[in-house]
């Protein structure tokens, strides 16, 4: 990348939209811990929540998420810093907690000076955590209100609450239950909602109820300045609501954590899969978490046929039922400030368009 192009991408291009002083109140817990402007991050994408994607959203005034997935702990060293070229802002680094090389991860985060860390993927990361917490804000994934309470006795400084609308791993209970269930009772760290949040009146709306901020994936995937391949995007574009499903688990003795996607021949892949590895879990080729990395190994593969490749019938689409509202590209900044308009106008009792 020549200096130029990075000198222009680490300028902050703030949304035109401006933030009314009863939105900035209500979200100002999240925006003191996120260290910016707009309460609003970025979902840990595979392959999509890469370093333009993620300086776009920083930049913009949002808090972009580099989604680390299967990476190396060299893929990891060299995403940190090429997104550092490409902005000065604030971000973070979305971690599994069943990656194998978690400690050297969380290791590269901290020669980095990367200041938040997001564990994902439900199992509580233990020492991992312990490391993270000395250089960096810690943020765990909680789908209960006794699973966050355990988390934030563990050290976490905040929590993410994904419903079951959102994209690839999903949960089973709804965003508006569990915000419910959890934003009355977790009050000791900031809280921000996820799954299927897309407008701005529902990130009002949560926010009344207690949230801090909230978590968007789906709405940004199909931004300019997103990598996602023309036809990964236009197959959003198309899709409604409905055509967002999760997978399907094929044997209640080998749990696999459901994954919402468009459906696509790759969903019938997914079965396959499945059979295959029950077949060598049976055999004892196999334990519970090795069978475990190999579908989500099979998952890294088909997402990156889909969003790189370009592959919409034999990759996989994942998506949150919020796709129905992705209509169009563009870029960051137009996603912001059309969220932004809409909360402001809910938040002031008129309806936005």
């Amino acid at each position: 990348m020549s200096d130029a192009v990075a000198k222009e991408m680490n300028t902050p291009t703030v949304p035109a939209t401006e933030i009314s002083p009863r939105l900035a109140a209500l979200w100002k817990r999240g925006t003191d811990f996120l260290e910016c402007p707009i309460a609003i991050m970025c979902g840990a994408m595979s392959w999509v929540s890469e370093r333009h994607l993620v300086a776009a959203i920083s930049n913009a005034g949002g808090f972009g998420v580099i989604a680390c997935g299967s990476m190396t702990p060299a893929l990891l060293d060299a995403e940190i810093k090429a997104t550092r070229a490409l902005t000065k802002k604030p971000f973070g680094v979305n971690v599994i907690t069943m990656h194998p090389q978690l400690m050297e991860l969380v290791e590269v985060c901290a020669a980095n000076k990367v200041t938040h860390v997001v564990f994902a993927a439900g199992l509580s990361p233990g020492e991992a955590m312990k490391k993270a917490k000395l250089f960096a804000k810690v943020v765990c994934f909680a789908p209960a209100a006794s699973f966050a309470k355990r988390l934030i006795r563990s050290g976490a400084d905040a929590i993410v609450v994904e419903g079951s609308e959102a994209g690839g791993h999903i949960g089973p209970v709804s965003t508006s239950v569990l915000a419910q269930e959890i934003l009355p009772v977790i009050r000791d760290v900031p809280v921000f909602m996820a799954g299927g949040i897309a407008r701005g009146e529902a990130i009002a709306s949560y926010l009344e109820m207690g949230a801090s901020g909230v978590q968007m994936g789906t709405r940004f995937v199909c931004a300019s300045e997103s990598i996602a391949h023309p036809n990964f995007k236009q197959a959003f574009i198309k899709a409604s609501a409905r055509e967002a499903m999760p997978s399907v688990q094929l044997d209640k003795r080998f749990p696999v954590i459901p994954v919402r996607a468009l459906i696509n021949k790759a969903t019938e892949s997914f079965n396959d899969k499945q059979r295959e590895v029950l077949a060598k879990f049976d055999r004892g080729e196999l334990d519970q978490q090795a069978a475990q990395l190999e579908i989500e190994h099979y998952w890294a593969g088909a997402l990156r046929r889909a969003v790189i490749d370009g592959d919409v019938e034999n990759g996989s689409l994942m998506a949150g039922q919020s796709v129905g509202m992705v209509t169009r590209e563009e870029p960051v900044t137009a996603i912001m400030s059309e969220v932004i308009a809409q909360a402001n106008a809910a938040l002031s009792g008129r309806l936005a368009s």
